[in-house]
């Protein structure tokens, strides 16, 4: 299926948060990415003389999912797709793990990624990604209600996305997570210069996604922990006597939990 053309922009939301509108250049309709919040959702469609169609939906925490509700009240109806086995109760087409749908001209497939919370669907296309909490630029969520071994499955099915597929997720935390994965591999190069690259953007008030997915296999210390060397600064405290590569990713999110 021939995909439209469409422009993605952030809308700040919160102190860290993105909620990504979809725009397609053919229509004056747009679609957004976990709206947390409705106001700056209405502000930016006003702006662009957009009209808001539906909603997409990573998983159901708060700030993902409280501007629903008043953008309903807002515009009416609208379609909000979401995982089906969510706790948040404003899905109207709920999504399963191999689904394939299209919003907004784009051919999604669904994945199932748990980890974050056992709830989280990725939509994917072998360009694009939303993966909310789930990847983030050098770092992925907090394990809140998955398994270490959970994460580490849905981090390894995103990796095999094409390499320049570009990863929008749901929060400005690049820096930070550089940080840490400075602290996990002091002389990898290409966290070094991303650094770099990030405090340029933010200095410009410029946000530092979309990452690619190519660049996450390259300064992703949760996307490298099948590398033997990516335990070697781990505090003494800390060590881990498994050698499964889930066992190393769980070794390295509770320095990160802890960092």
């Amino acid at each position: 299926m021939a995909q439209v053309a469409v422009q993605i922009h952030p809308i700040k939301a919160f102190s860290d948060n993105y909620i990504w509108a979809i725009c397609p250049s053919d229509s004056n309709l747009m679609w957004v990415v976990d709206p947390g919040q409705s106001e700056p959702v209405i502000e930016f469609a006003t702006a662009a003389e957009k009209q808001l169609a539906g909603v997409l939906v990573t998983h159901y925490h708060w700030d993902h999912t409280d501007g629903i509700a008043p953008l309903r009240a807002h515009y009416g109806e609208l379609a909000v797709y979401g995982p089906h086995n969510t706790p948040f109760n404003g899905i109207t087409h709920p999504l399963h793990d191999g689904d394939r749908v299209t919003i907004a001209g784009l051919d999604f497939a669904i994945i199932h990624t748990p980890g974050h919370t056992l709830d989280h669907i990725c939509y994917l296309t072998p360009k694009l990604a939303f993966t909310g909490d789930t990847l983030f630029s050098a770092g992925c969520g907090r394990l809140f209600e998955g398994s270490p071994q959970q994460m580490w499955r849905s981090l390894q099915r995103l990796s095999q996305l094409p390499a320049q597929c570009q990863i929008y997720c749901t929060h400005e935390y690049t820096q930070a997570n550089l940080a840490f994965a400075a602290a996990v591999e002091p002389e990898n190069k290409d966290i070094t210069q991303w650094q770099q690259w990030g405090e340029q953007q933010r200095a410009q008030a410029q946000p530092t996604l979309p990452t690619t997915i190519a660049r996450e296999l390259s300064i992703n210390p949760f996307m490298r922990a099948n590398l033997p060397h990516m335990l070697n600064t781990l505090p003494v405290d800390m060590q881990t006597e498994g050698s499964e590569n889930w066992q190393r990713f769980a070794a390295l999110r509770q320095w990160k939990d802890n960092f």
